[in-house]
């Protein structure tokens, strides 16, 4: 892996858990991880329960938007972390590849997304620990 290793969040629409996590890590790890996210079958916008669960603890997604998989995008990560996309995402050999299981966002209110967004705080923090710990970079 590299001195600043790459993590792809891929779900299927890019709205929703795949922001929250990106957003996360780059909230937790700062500079010291590069992170991208896609979808397999990009939305609209960022789900709006999702950025009003984000903007509660501080993190701000409003300007995000939902981006399109390529395979350059799995190809440049170390690390694709993918949510309910399936077999959408390309796999390439030599990539390390996660499967995070997490309930949907989309069509839910911020009640909801709350618990998933914090599930997905705890596995960035667990992820972050073991690619990025401090005093690393």
């Amino acid at each position: 892996m590299a001195d600043r290793p790459s993590v792809l969040f891929v779900c299927v629409h890019n709205a929703g858990r795949s922001q929250m996590a990106a957003a996360w890590l780059t909230h937790l790890a700062g500079d010291r991880v590069e992170v991208r996210s896609a979808g397999s079958s990009p939305g609209e916008q960022v789900n709006p329960a999702a950025v009003a669960a984000m903007a509660e603890v501080g993190v701000d997604i409003s300007a995000e938007a939902p981006k399109a998989l390529t395979a350059d995008a799995v190809r440049a990560a170390d690390v694709c972390v993918t949510m309910g996309c399936g077999d959408a995402c390309p796999v390439f050999p030599g990539k390390r590849y996660l499967d995070w299981s997490l309930d949907d966002p989309a069509g839910r209110g911020v009640e909801a997304v709350r618990p998933i967004r914090d599930e997905i705080k705890a596995l960035v923090e667990d992820l972050i620990a073991e690619i990025a710990p401090r005093g690393t970079t």
